[in-house]
């Protein structure tokens, strides 16, 4: 079979010679606080939104696991199509409008616990409204960094943004722990509303990126020829095709997790609010050290190396998640949680950076909403089957389940041609 190498010299250094002036640079620390805010909020929601379905709407296991497979369910059903519009809508008008459209969305649940009473419904419908906001501002986000840093900044932004990523992982479900013990579920989701409303205020004034998709004219391709060539080139590059693999296999896992991690630390080892959001913040610890140490991982040991020993060690950090226990117990799931997210953002990060320097400019929208289809669209599967299996026989079993289901990650990386590479990049 024809493979597709990553990117010709040419292509490569035409890529830089698009990166904009250093007098415009300065504006990725405005794009880069506007995001940052918005994810506290969104980490303080991780932990109050399946609260509020437990202790507001008296939510069954099952019924936690559809409010969180409603978030990602947004990938599925328009994952594909939000590369190909990022493209042609102007992208800073539509990351602000995306912001608002996700704002109003949780306004209206301490409206309804205020004025009447908050349902399993309408959570899972102001789940699946922020869901699919977020993945249109999710791509146009992958898709604005390149324009406002030069190629070889990427990694150190990218790994940047996820040690922000960490540290809000850190502190959002702490605070939103705390939030939620101190005034409710409801009133704690109007942090996460005016962290949208903040995010888009920063980004109005962030220079528009020069589309990278033509928006009319006769070369204009229809959106299914657009999402086929986005694939199509996914498809052939034997990198970017195992990177798209793992991340699904690793998606899926991550969606179990989130539906199981309240569930198991309120009803199996009965922790306060306050601690279960102390607990979950040790995700953010994790993410921390893994986007700390990942540019130095990467210069010492090369990244495809890099890759390799992340994907062996997260079904080992897996399987210390269920045998938790109470008291000191307790000490097995904060290290399991941490060292699975470290793990993760490691991949991550050497995922995306290889995916925005690798990928044709014209086609980076398509393929990153292409990877976001496939990869977030498995979070709800994982969300829904951990908690049928939850509900069937309890969380530990459900969280068992999800160590041997992470089997699949160096499954996939070693049956791929990373297992050979040094670096991701050898030709």
């Amino acid at each position: 079979m024809t493979t597709t190498t990553p990117k010709s010299e040419a292509e490569v250094e035409g890529r830089a010679a698009q990166a904009p002036p250093a007098s415009v640079h300065s504006w990725f620390w405005r794009y880069w606080a506007g995001s940052s805010i918005s994810r506290v909020g969104s980490a303080v929601t991780t932990v109050a939104l399946p609260l509020a379905a437990l202790g507001l709407a008296h939510a069954s296991s099952f019924a936690v696991g559809a409010v969180t497979a409603a978030s990602f369910a947004a990938w599925a059903l328009i994952g594909l199509p939000a590369g190909v519009l990022v493209g042609r809508l102007p992208l800073r008008e539509t990351q602000i409008a995306m912001d608002l459209v996700r704002a109003a969305a949780l306004a209206s649940v301490p409206v309804a616990w205020w004025v009447a009473s908050v349902t399993v419904t309408q959570l899972v419908v102001v789940a699946l409204v922020v869901g699919l906001a977020s993945v249109v501002f999710d791509v146009g986000n992958s898709t604005m960094l390149p324009f406002l840093v030069g190629k070889e900044e990427l990694t150190a932004r990218n790994s940047l943004t996820s040690a922000t990523e960490a540290v809000t992982t850190l502190a959002g479900p702490s605070l939103g722990g705390a939030l939620v013990q101190a005034v409710g579920a409801a009133v704690s989701i109007v942090v996460d509303v005016f962290s949208y409303l903040i995010s888009a205020f920063l980004l109005r004034d962030v220079p528009r990126p020069p589309r990278v998709a033509p928006a009319d004219g006769p070369d204009r391709r229809t959106i299914r020829a657009s999402i086929r060539e986005g694939w199509q080139y996914l498809m052939r590059e034997p990198i970017q095709r195992a990177n798209l693999w793992y991340a699904t296999a690793i998606n899926f896992v991550c969606g179990a997790l989130t539906a199981l991690t309240p569930l198991f630390l309120v009803r199996t080892l009965s922790l306060t609010p306050a601690a279960v959001g102390a607990v979950m913040a040790t995700e953010g610890v994790g993410s921390l050290l893994g986007a700390s140490l990942t540019p130095r991982l990467t210069r010492r040991v090369g990244t495809g190396r890099a890759v390799v020993g992340a994907a062996l060690a997260l079904p080992l950090s897996c399987a210390l998640l269920p045998i938790a226990g109470h008291g000191w117990g307790v000490a097995a799931f904060i290290l399991g949680n941490a060292a699975f997210a470290a793990t993760v953002v490691v991949a991550s990060i050497v995922a995306r950076t290889y995916r925005q320097v690798a990928t044709p400019t014209e086609l980076l929208p398509r393929v990153m909403a292409t990877v976001r289809f496939v990869s977030w669209g498995v979070i709800p599967l994982g969300a829904l089957a951990a908690g049928a299996v939850a509900s069937w026989d309890g969380p530990r079993v459900a969280l068992w389940g999800s160590a041997v289901a992470a089997l699949a990650v160096p499954v996939a990386v070693l049956a791929s041609p990373i297992r050979t590479r040094r670096d991701l990049a050898e030709a």
